[in-house]
């Protein structure tokens, strides 16, 4: 494949932007997005007590690309902040695989997170997202969990089957849990 080729199809450049947080940081970087050309296509901010982290998949030219890539390079290094950039192809969806959701709430335990990812895994299912937050509720001493998960189940994968061994899963973990299908 000539360079020109590989360069053709890299269409999006997915970053990654972590430090302090700090007020207007945001707003001035989907400036800077926006005045070289370029949009936000997906992103996932969290704030972690004075720290944040953010992911974000931008869509543009090549052209455009390099610019703001070279643009949050100088603004990272001036607001001290850690960036990891990457030129990448238009996100695909396998039209052989289904989009589930899956929801979980539980007391808090260290290893719901691993068994769960090892029960998807071990069935060849790919999870495109995953949100976890543990937690203790204002009327209570106890931590609860919470995972959010969107995962793609192979289109051969005989979805009751997969439903009941999560579900059992879940009874022998104790955590409630639901897996259903995700509407258009």
């Amino acid at each position: 494949m000539s360079a020109t080729q590989r360069h053709n199809r890299k269409t999006h450049l997915f970053v990654c932007v972590s430090g302090e947080h700090r007020p207007g940081l945001l707003p001035m970087l989907s400036f800077v997005i926006l005045d070289c050309g370029c949009s936000v296509q997906d992103s996932h901010l969290s704030v972690w007590g004075d720290s944040f982290s953010c992911a974000l998949l931008i869509n543009g030219n090549w052209s455009t690309l390099g610019k703001v890539e070279k643009a949050l390079t100088e603004i990272a290094a001036e607001a001290e902040l850690q960036l990891l950039s990457r030129h990448t192809s238009t996100p695909q969806l396998s039209s052989q695989t289904l989009p589930y959701s899956v929801d979980i709430i539980a007391l808090e335990q260290p290893d719901i997170v691993h068994q769960v990812l090892t029960f998807f895994a071990a069935r060849d299912i790919e999870i495109r997202e995953m949100n976890t937050h543990a937690y203790t509720p204002s009327h209570s001493t106890t931590s609860l969990f919470t995972a959010h998960l969107a995962v793609e189940v192979p289109a051969g994968e005989h979805i009751a089957s997969l439903r009941d061994d999560f579900l059992d899963l879940c009874d022998e973990l104790n955590l409630d849990g639901v897996i259903e299908p995700i509407k258009p």
